[in-house]
């Protein structure tokens, strides 16, 4: 993996941070993308804050910094995203917010990434789908919704790209163990949840050469709920 340059998206949050850490663990050289701007990150890091990847032209941007900075482009790890809890007859619904926060930052991100991740060896996406869009419970429509299209677009663009190098696959996580998810389910155990270091190594794996003979997959990554 050394020397292979993967770019992060959503890279500041807890998720995001534990995949930054166990890159660097591994010795890929790193660019991490993410609306919150401001936040420290190792030497040798690509910090890029204030990124809004709704906006199809900023994710070109980004990713042209990223090519600057370390002239390739080797995996997209699609991380960014959000989740509300709303039932449907809430007075203001999440829809298109669910919509633009969870699958038009990663259509937007893999777009502006795949002319330098069909140059590369051996190109990877990996989206962060969710177990909640194979059966959504109650309140979990939009975000379910919204994770379902992940699911469709990874397994749409791993077709699209089987005459290249460049493999699509998603991770399906139930709960993750959080601080964020912690301190709303109080009365829950957090050790039956899917840890972010373990959720990390899963999604470098599919960041991988080895993982070559893989697309098109949805992976479960469910701990033990």
């Amino acid at each position: 993996m050394t020397e292979r340059v993967v770019a992060i998206t959503g890279g500041h949050g807890a998720l995001g941070q534990a995949v930054l850490d166990a890159a660097l663990q591994a010795g890929l050289k790193v660019a991490v993308i993410d609306h919150a701007e401001g936040h420290a990150v190792p030497d040798g890091v690509l910090e890029l804050g204030g990124v809004d990847l709704t906006d199809a032209a900023q994710a070109r941007e980004v990713v042209d910094a990223v090519i600057a900075r370390f002239g390739r482009l080797d995996a997209l790890l699609n991380i960014a995203g959000g989740f509300v809890w709303q039932t449907a007859d809430d007075a203001a619904p999440a829809w298109d917010r669910m919509y633009a926060l969870n699958l038009t930052t990663a259509l937007n991100a893999c777009r502006a990434a795949l002319p330098a991740l069909k140059a590369s060896p051996e190109g990877r996406i990996v989206n962060v789908g969710s177990a909640a869009a194979l059966k959504a419970g109650a309140g979990m429509g939009a975000y379910g919704a919204s994770k379902a299209g992940v699911h469709a677009l990874t397994q749409s663009l791993a077709e699209e790209l089987k005459s290249t190098k460049v493999t699509v696959n998603a991770v399906l996580p139930s709960i993750i163990d959080t601080p964020a998810n912690r301190k709303e389910m109080t009365d829950a155990d957090p050790a039956a949840w899917v840890a972010p270091a373990d959720l990390a190594q899963v999604i470098l794996f599919l960041a991988s050469p080895e993982s070559r003979a893989m697309t098109g997959a949805l992976v479960p990554v469910t701990g033990r709920v």
